[in-house]
């Protein structure tokens, strides 16, 4: 079969893009086909890294598991991530190329279509189908004149659109109707169908309003995909929900409060533990939210100096480090830029991350650390020192950490993509209060999960969990495809596919 594309497209962001363009990879591979994910330019702090040691989105690393294929960094070419509100780093087929402006950027994006161009073409060479997100909205007049990702890329790749509205959010017709009415007639004839996605209720109210849709667009709704609370996908870019609430549950017992940072990067960190059925965790951002947690931890962060100067602003390095000595029991953990808050100094003398030049620390490891333009990469696997249990992960850090003193390195890095290794990550105090490893993913191994949690059980006088909580993203997946391929015309979509544009 001639390799096919097709363009999932959204009304805005946090539609359900991502996740929509996931399930479609999952179907068609369930259908028989080699599929993959591509999505030209991304702006996420949520990263991944390949096997090869490049950076790209969450969502195309997920998207490249549902196809069950590697992750590679044709499928998300440009990955954008911010470090203050009007500048980012610009990731370029998965290696930093610098930091720029808003308008540096707007001028940059004319000198890379070309690679581009290249990603999109090996992917097509090597797949059957491939599947397109767009990122926000097709219809922003203001960024039209050097599009890099929506109907720009439509166009190179020949493929038809389907646009995704969120009904949950309120006035999806509107919100439909006016982003066809902002594209241009040629624009318009490449969108083929909609797909309107988190209805809660019953779908026969739905039906004047699809009526209507249909007879003044002339264009289908392909199926509408209810809201769901019990698939866990890993969050792509913007903040979930879940940030805003606490996780009730009479079973949950083991308090954990992961504190949101204001550039809080690669929160799937935590993804797992939220599902264990003995914890209950939380993202704070203020002083009076950390009450009687057993577990703080402090996250990774897209700039780490910002960030430790909003947690004294906020009070809240004053109220962790109050906690952290008066309170025994309590385990303090960080992990990529907060293992370097909880050290005594943090320098970026090359304003790689931000115009301070250097800030202190929570002061309660024996380390400091610099940042440098170089940015380590790298998949891992490492064993934890303490148990002997291996982990995997990945390493994602413009830092360099050295710490002083007789504290116990925390993990043993044996494996650094292809190669094998031997270093040491991470440091621990004696007790095991406080930790820090530059692994992410940590906590999405079953085993050393609950070995975690465990020890908090029996500091507790709790007995141990023995029954492992598997976090399968696989599984859910699954389960994402299941729910998609029962809310949509199966059929009418590959009519679309295959009759191409």
């Amino acid at each position: 079969m001639k390799a096919k594309a097709l363009q999932i497209c959204g009304t805005g962001s946090g539609v359900g893009k991502s996740i929509i363009t996931a399930a479609l990879c999952r179907i068609f591979l369930q259908d028989g086909y080699s599929v993959a994910p591509f999505k030209s330019q991304n702006m996420a702090l949520n990263s991944f890294v390949t096997e090869e040691g490049g950076e790209i989105g969450r969502a195309q690393a997920i998207q490249a598991y549902a196809s069950k294929i590697k992750p590679t960094v044709d499928m998300n070419p440009i990955l954008i991530k911010p470090t203050r509100d009007t500048k980012a780093q610009i990731i370029l087929l998965g290696k930093p190329v610098g930091n720029m402006s808003v308008y540096e950027y707007k001028n940059y994006k004319k000198l890379v279509f070309d690679k581009v161009k290249g990603s999109f073409k090996r992917l097509k060479e090597k797949y059957e189908i491939v599947v397109i997100e767009g990122a926000g909205s097709p219809a922003e007049i203001n960024l039209k004149k050097h599009d890099l990702v929506n109907m720009r890329i439509a166009r190179l790749a020949k493929a038809p659109v389907i646009i995704v509205g969120d009904i949950d959010k309120g006035g999806v017709f509107a919100w439909l109707v006016g982003t066809l009415q902002l594209m241009t007639p040629k624009e318009r004839e490449m969108v083929r169908g909609f797909i309107i996605n988190k209805f809660r209720g019953d779908k026969r109210l739905l039906k004047p309003g699809i009526n209507f849709l249909e007879k003044y667009t002339g264009k289908k709704v392909l199926g509408v995909v209810p809201y769901f609370h019990d698939i866990n996908i890993p969050e792509e870019d913007s903040l979930p929900v879940r940030f805003r609430r606490k996780t009730p549950g009479p079973k949950r017992t083991i308090k954990i409060d992961v504190i949101h940072l204001p550039h809080i990067s690669n929160f799937t960190d935590f993804d797992a533990l939220e599902q264990e059925p003995d914890v209950s965790l939380r993202y704070v951002k203020r002083a009076d939210e950390l009450d009687s947690p057993d577990v703080i931890i402090i996250p990774g962060t897209k700039n780490t100096i910002e960030d430790l100067s909003y947690l004294t602003k906020a009070g809240l390095a004053k109220k962790i480090i109050s906690i952290f000595h008066s309170r025994p029991s309590l385990v303090l953990a960080g992990i990529c830029g907060g293992y370097q808050m909880l050290g005594d100094r943090v320098y970026d003398k090359k304003g790689v991350e931000s115009k301070t030049r250097e800030m202190e620390g929570l002061g309660l490891l024996p380390l400091t650390t610099e940042i440098y333009p170089e940015k380590i990469l790298s998949q891992v696997k490492a064993r934890h020192l303490d148990s002997d249990i291996v982990v995997t992960g990945y390493e994602i850090h413009h830092g360099r950490t050295e710490a002083r003193g007789n504290l116990k390195p925390l993990f043993e890095i044996f494996g650094a993509g292809n190669e094998k290794a031997k270093k040491y990550d991470g440091i621990t105090t004696h007790d095991n209060r406080c930790w820090g490893t530059y692994i992410h993913g940590v906590f999405d191994g079953d085993r050393f999960r609950r070995h975690f949690l465990n020890a908090l059980r029996r500091k507790k006088g709790w007995q141990d969990l023995s029954t492992v909580n598997s976090y399968d993203v696989d599984k859910e997946i699954d389960k994402l495809a299941r729910l998609v391929r029962s809310n949509i015309d199966l059929n009418l979509l590959y009519k679309v596919l295959l009759r191409g544009r």
